[in-house]
């Protein structure tokens, strides 16, 4: 019998990615409108919530949309059925399809948007391009018998846990013994009930960003055997990897801003792009950003960036942009579509039971003639 996934599940797998704590102050994310305790059917996965879409997804039977850009950004001072934002509204709660928004914290997170783009734009050696903080970090230490600790320590490890720079799987044991007594109502993995038993045990001890602890404790009581974990969490003053906005990385090999621009329209499937610079400048040092990204022309000069890949350029930063030297290609806002099939193999990774498919609408509001 195949588990039945809820709404909140599903949440709860996109926040492992992309925690609500990232998102700047003035972002909407999370549930937008629905419910988190309803059954899944199936989701669909788009940039935007416009009513063409949700017209896709009544189409296709979806009842959970997980969107880039949030449906609600301000709050509602009336529903008007006759306006393009109320008839979305109504359709919506008419066919009881749930929306959730992973955004400005889908943008900042590690192997989020910036990443994904970097991603199919093959730059290596990327960094954040905008440091916002660092990671919180907590020690974990559990107590687990002799004979599942490389059980719990795979089981962790997998959920992401004992990461370490470039190393994972990174805890510290310590040999000792375990003592407990199984009262009434309890079903023991060792002993007898009403009497004190002595167990060989380890301490593994390990280094858990705050905000996949939940995650990395459910893979931990799945693979431990006891009835009852014991386990402890401590704060720590170590600092985790900076997290921010945008990236910046390196090409493979240098080539023309010409080169590269020609490059770009293959990989971000655009037809059309905005370039400044000398088409016949080398470069090789990339800075991205995702969405609207032009007031963060001179970090990304400042960070030595040849060429910044960003949306929405108006004409007088554009100018600015020029006259510093740095190149700017701006290929749209659109450009974040990227973020639907990279969530779309996140969660299929994590979820076996469910149709996963991408919505078809083209929410790009420019034509090019």
């Amino acid at each position: 019998m195949k588990q039945q996934i809820m709404m909140n599940d599903v949440f709860k797998i996109i926040e492992d990615l992309a925690p609500k704590s990232l998102a700047y102050e003035w972002d909407n994310v999370g549930l937008q409108i629905g419910s988190a305790n309803k059954p899944v059917k199936k989701i669909m996965i788009t940039l935007d919530v416009l009513e063409r879409v949700v017209d896709e997804a009544i189409e296709k039977d979806v009842n959970l949309i997980i969107a880039h850009h949030p449906l609600l950004f301000k709050p509602l001072k009336q529903v008007n059925y006759d306006s393009p934002s109320g008839r979305i509204l109504q359709k919506l709660i008419k066919y009881d399809i749930t929306v959730y928004a992973a955004h400005t914290n889908l943008d900042v997170a590690s192997g989020g948007v910036n990443d994904m783009l970097c991603s199919v734009l093959d730059l290596q050696s990327r960094r954040v391009l905008l440091d916002e903080k660092a990671k919180k970090l907590l020690k974990l230490a559990i107590y687990v018998p002799n004979t599942h600790e490389e059980q719990v320590r795979e089981a962790i490890s997998e959920a992401g846990a004992g990461h370490i720079g470039e190393y994972s799987h990174c805890t510290f044991k310590t040999q000792g013994q375990g003592t407990f007594k199984p009262l009434d109502g309890t079903n023991p993995f060792i002993g007898t009930k009403g009497k004190l038993e002595y167990v060989d045990e380890v301490k593994l001890e390990t280094i858990v960003p705050e905000g996949i602890l939940s995650a990395v404790l459910k893979e931990m009581e799945k693979a431990h055997p006891y009835e009852e974990v014991a386990y402890d969490i401590f704060p720590l003053e170590n600092e985790g990897d900076r997290i921010g906005i945008g990236r910046i990385g390196e090409l493979d090999r240098t080539m023309t801003l010409e080169e590269f621009c020609k490059m770009i329209k293959v990989k971000l499937e655009v037809s059309q792009l905005r370039v400044t610079g000398d088409l016949s400048k080398p470069v090789k040092t990339v800075a991205v950003l995702g969405g609207s990204g032009e007031k963060y022309i001179h970090q990304a000069k400042k960070k030595g960036a040849d060429v910044y890949i960003t949306g929405d350029m108006t004409f007088h930063t554009a100018q600015d942009a020029w006259q510093m030297g740095l190149a700017v290609i701006d290929p749209g806002h659109y450009m974040e579509k990227v973020m639907k099939q990279s969530v779309k193999a996140y969660l299929e990774e994590k979820l076996h039971d469910v149709n996963i498919i991408l919505s078809n609408t083209n929410t790009d509001p420019f034509q090019f003639i």
